[in-house]
């Protein structure tokens, strides 16, 4: 858990729920904050599994992965390509598309040239192409004048794509099955605050929304839980468009280290579907493994 990503305190607290939530289902827990000397310490304590706990970078995009292959230590959730793959969003959507999954356009463009100039009609979204948990996302409104001026922590190239109106709905795929549709209700944009803070969102699990798009949400979710090769658990995001019914459904990204947080998504669906924390967290341990 933890690590050097913009997701550091985010991963912090995925880690402490989920090791409360391991040794509440009888396991013997180590909680390791990834630094520099990960390959030391994961060598000196012999793990039998790692938990993985980390969100963003390093932890979420195959480098993690990628140690824990060399090193021959049974994981969890998804293997080194998958992971790569999804925390990249162009990639990501060059698949979706593959698959016959629906999504907006986009474009990876210098940071320097979005501040310039409109790079493409508002409205439309700017965000860091390979972070998740709504670190650094900017709304260019339609009536926006001038175009957004990005803060210098955004990487150099960055990810523009068509606004996609609409509601907020996630589904979770553990396994071969998916957990149901939350719609996620904010005042405003689900930014990092709603995501994370107290109060920040409110989670409707069932959505309140017609069957066709229910169902849709969980066929597609499980879709591209497979076209990316994921394994244990993820979370692909979906933005809505009610007026247009089933052609204003959009997929967004698919999340392979979804939040394990108090106020986290993927914990609240399993919960809707049955399986308490523990028993998430427990199962995710027992599907862990090398080659994934």
């Amino acid at each position: 858990m933890g690590g050097p990503s913009a997701e550091r305190e985010v991963s912090l607290s995925s880690g402490q729920e989920c090791a409360a939530a391991l040794r509440e289902a009888g396991y013997e827990v180590v909680e390791v904050d990834a630094g520099r000397d990960l390959a030391v310490v994961l060598a000196d304590l012999e793990p039998d599994v790692v938990f993985n706990a980390l969100h963003g970078r390093w932890g979420e995009d195959g480098c993690v992965q990628g140690l824990l292959e060399w090193m021959q230590i049974p994981y969890t959730h998804s293997g080194v390509l998958s992971s790569a793959l999804a925390l990249d969003k162009q990639r990501t959507k060059a698949v979706y598309r593959a698959a016959g999954l629906p999504v907006v356009n986009s474009i990876i463009v210098d940071k320097d040239e979005v501040a310039k100039a409109h790079v493409m009609p508002p409205p439309y979204v700017v965000k860091p192409n390979n972070e998740g948990s709504s670190v650094g996302v900017y709304i260019v409104h339609e009536a926006a004048n001038a175009p957004p001026q990005l803060s210098e922590d955004m990487p150099r190239s960055v990810m523009v794509e068509a606004f996609a109106p609409g509601r907020e709905l996630t589904t979770s795929v553990i396994g071969d099955r998916a957990l149901g549709v939350t719609d996620i209700i904010t005042d405003g944009w689900y930014d990092y605050h709603a995501k994370y803070a107290a109060g920040g969102s409110r989670h409707v699990i069932p959505a309140d929304i017609p069957r066709e798009i229910a169902e849709a949400c969980e066929d597609y979710a499980l879709r591209a839980h497979e076209v990316l090769g994921c394994r244990g658990l993820s979370r692909t995001d979906f933005r809505w468009d009610e007026a247009k019914g089933l052609d204003g459904l959009i997929l967004l990204e698919t999340n392979t280290q979804p939040g394990m947080t108090p106020t986290s998504l993927s914990p609240e669906q399993a919960q809707a579907a049955g399986m308490s924390f523990p028993q998430l967290c427990d199962w995710l341990v027992k599907d862990a493994s090398c080659n994934r």
